[in-house]
């Protein structure tokens, strides 16, 4: 795709200079403009089309999550706030990620990247619609597993074990290489050893989240993701 044209909608000096200096930084993004309202943005959005907006939620005159609940038509959203309370109704309004001022440089790409394969796929068929199977070796042959059969996948020592309606496979492969083979939309990763399927899940109870008859752990640096995903409605 071309340049990601963005907006900031910021009434704070010192959040709109690190958040103009952050995209400045990125080469796939364009700051179109910079806002201290919502009722700035709703202009810029009449003008011309935008791809991103990097919103507060404490603004004047209107707060940003009814601001987006004003639009017919939203761009994608990066929620941005000191208030982390908020995190939720951002999630449900099908923000891409949140940002708990102040954040990094890293955090910012983190949030920036899952926009940028979000515009990148958006006009591609999913993958669940080309492949609905996928192949791991195993004792020496090659299986084909439907995704829908499987449960959730472990890291256990070297190998990972592939947890499905049949039982279960033990395979040389690496988590990070498995995470980028499964579709995204049904597959979230939600611990250092654990890929699970959305499909699967019963409940989210505190730290843990049970798939099937399995209670696993939701490691703290992926909480945020699974939220962000578990929330998605699409």
């Amino acid at each position: 795709m071309n340049r990601c044209k963005c907006i900031i909608v910021e009434d704070e000096p010192l959040a709109q200079n690190i958040l103009k200096k952050y995209i400045g930084d990125h080469p796939s993004l364009e700051l179109v403009a910079t806002c201290t309202d919502a009722l700035e943005a709703q202009l810029i959005l009449n003008k011309q089309p935008i791809h991103l907006i990097f919103l507060d939620i404490n603004l004047p005159k209107l707060s940003g999550i009814n601001f987006i609940k004003s639009l017919l038509q939203s761009p994608l959203i990066i929620f941005t706030t000191a208030y982390p309370e908020f995190a939720v109704e951002g999630f449900e309004l099908n923000a891409v990620d949140y940002l708990l001022k102040p954040f990094s440089f890293e955090r910012f790409l983190k949030a920036v990247n899952k926009v940028i394969e979000k515009l990148n796929n958006s006009s591609l068929p999913k993958k669940e619609e080309i492949d609905a199977f996928i192949f791991f070796k195993s004792d020496k042959k090659i299986h084909k597993v439907d995704l829908e059969s499987i449960h959730y996948i472990e890291a256990v020592g070297d190998y990972m074990k592939v947890i499905t309606d049949s039982g279960q496979l033990l395979i040389n492969e690496t988590m990070k290489n498995l995470q980028e083979e499964l579709p995204a939309r049904s597959f979230i990763r939600v611990h250092k050893s654990f890929i699970i399927s959305r499909n699967r899940i019963k409940y989210i109870e505190g730290n843990y989240i049970q798939v099937e008859n399995k209670s696993i752990p939701i490691g703290a640096t992926y909480r945020n993701d699974v939220l962000v995903s578990i929330e998605k409605k699409n």
